[in-house]
């Protein structure tokens, strides 16, 4: 229990009124509730909001405010250094608690010390609370205490813990103070793109707040989770649930996901095997988020040290013609041009083809994983920074549990077999919708008559590959023998992926 005064509740990456400790906890006290966000001007990249989040953060405090309007209550704004502006707030409205949840990030982690110890000085509780983790990554080890590097051990031994802890349903009401503090206006942030406008393609595919998460996860759950073990690869479908930024901005929570999937599961029996891969996949992040806990130095360095000495390819004007093509949709490989615009387009891409186009990176144009993990912060709205550096350096060779060095994913493969009949190339790369689906993967192979026919002429309406397929591969191979010290594989002898 807190003293007389108000409690400041900081909203951080749980925006979002149920399955929220910190801020019940605070609503149970009977105090009045200072529900608040800060714009930490002191956030350097990585770890500053990308173009694409911004966008959604916009339209998650929008979300988050309405809600606490039917509350009683209201989200007040501010900008400036994180630690200075909570302190002086409270001091301005004469707080006796700040109430926050967890983060796992290196910054956020210092900025909780940072916080801690100012708020000793000033004579205010600061209380945290759990926070995006189902397992809080200190309890998770092995028996003899050490932290896992391999997922699958890892998520046993989550799996072995049992069931986490219901999810708690949003305070009724929230006690507001006599006397509101000012509040930034939103618009005054300039969080959404002007000139040029190109946020059309994400308002017209996702609704951010608690309530558009909520809605989402129904959706999924009624639907494509029946099939979810089998779809869940296929960009060509509507397979997977697509809550990935709603989960990167808590305004769903992994716990509630979890619980509602076994429910689901429970009564709909057809839905058991696609809801366990589902809850899988929750546990990949999971396990993201103790890597990054536990080897902070993932952000920007290799998780496997020897790593640190891999030939990238060091032409400055190369990496960055290639890197342009790569980033534009223009390779001439229709499954990485497709992610691409997707991305572009609608601020996310399909995981299957995020691995897809990170191996395209990496092994066939050896662009150092950093280029395109920078890539992705800025314009994924579910731009995790846990997952997605993990995830890089996976596909990479450079991560915990990696891929082995020498998987290359041969882009005409894996177009031809997760997106066989070819229309999600044809619905993000149009110039090519015309051309017959055993052509559609490597257009540069189709006979004249039916590129004609098509409306395609290779190098004007749709690009030349910008590296053969074999030559691509086989100098990644050779790269990667040189860090192994090892006398280049033959490419024929290996899986074609």
């Amino acid at each position: 229990m807190t003293g007389g005064g108000a409690i400041i509740h900081w909203f951080r990456h749980d925006l979002r009124l149920a399955d929220n400790a910190a801020l019940t906890t605070a609503a149970e006290t009977g105090a009045a509730v200072i529900p608040v966000y800060v714009l930490d001007d002191d956030a350097a990249s990585p770890y500053a909001h990308g173009a694409a989040s911004r966008w959604w953060l916009d339209g998650s405090l929008r979300a988050l405010d309405e809600s606490l309007r039917k509350r009683g209550s209201r989200l007040i704004l501010r900008r400036g250094s994180l630690v200075s502006t909570l302190i002086a707030l409270a001091a301005e409205t004469k707080c006796s608690a700040i109430h926050f949840a967890r983060g796992y990030e290196p910054r956020q982690r210092q900025l909780e010390t940072d916080l801690r110890e100012a708020c000793r000085r000033a004579g205010i509780d600061a209380r945290r609370y759990a926070g995006a983790a189902m397992f809080e990554p200190e309890s998770i080890a092995t028996k003899t205490g050490e932290r896992y590097r391999v997922f699958t051990p890892f998520w046993k031994t989550c799996l072995d813990r049992g069931m986490p802890a219901r999810p708690l349903p949003p305070p009724p009401q929230l006690k507001a103070p006599r006397n509101w503090p000012a509040s930034d206006p939103l618009k005054s942030w300039n969080l959404l793109p002007v000139a040029p406008d190109w946020a059309g393609g994400l308002r017209k595919a996702w609704q951010p707040g608690e309530v558009g998460a909520t809605a989402r996860l129904v959706e999924f759950l009624d639907g494509p989770s029946a099939a979810y073990t089998n779809d869940r690869d296929r960009p060509d479908k509507q397979g997977t649930s697509r809550l990935s930024p709603h989960l990167h901005f808590g305004e769903i929570s992994p716990r509630q996901c979890w619980f509602a999937a076994r429910m689901k599961a429970a009564a709909n029996p057809e839905h058991e095997e696609g809801l366990a891969s589902f809850i899988r996949e929750i546990g990949w992040r999971e396990f993201s988020l103790h890597l990054l806990f536990h080897w902070p130095h993932i952000v920007d360095r290799p998780f496997r040290e020897d790593f640190a000495n891999f030939p990238w390819e060091q032409d400055e004007r190369s990496i960055g013609v290639n890197l342009r093509a790569w980033q534009q949709g223009m390779t001439g490989y229709p499954i990485v041009d497709a992610g691409m615009r997707e991305l572009w387009q609608t601020g996310w891409m399909h995981n299957r083809v995020r691995m897809i186009v990170a191996s395209f990176l990496c092994k066939h144009l050896l662009i150092p994983w950093q280029r395109g993990a920078g890539w992705f912060l800025d314009t994924l709205v579910d731009a995790d920074l846990a997952s997605n550096q993990a995830s890089w350096q996976w596909v990479a060779g450079s991560g915990a549990d990696a891929a082995p060095y020498f998987r290359v994913f041969n882009p005409i493969l894996q177009g031809a077999k997760f997106d066989p009949n070819g229309d999600y190339v044809r619905r993000f790369v149009s110039e090519l919708a015309r051309l017959p689906t055993e052509h559609i993967h490597a257009p540069w192979l189709a006979p004249p008559e039916m590129l004609a026919a098509a409306g395609v002429v290779i190098g004007k309406t749709y690009p030349h590959p910008i590296v053969e397929p074999a030559a691509g591969r086989a100098r990644a191979l050779a790269a990667y023998a040189r860090l192994k010290g090892e006398p280049a594989r033959s490419p024929r002898t290996l899986e074609q992926d």
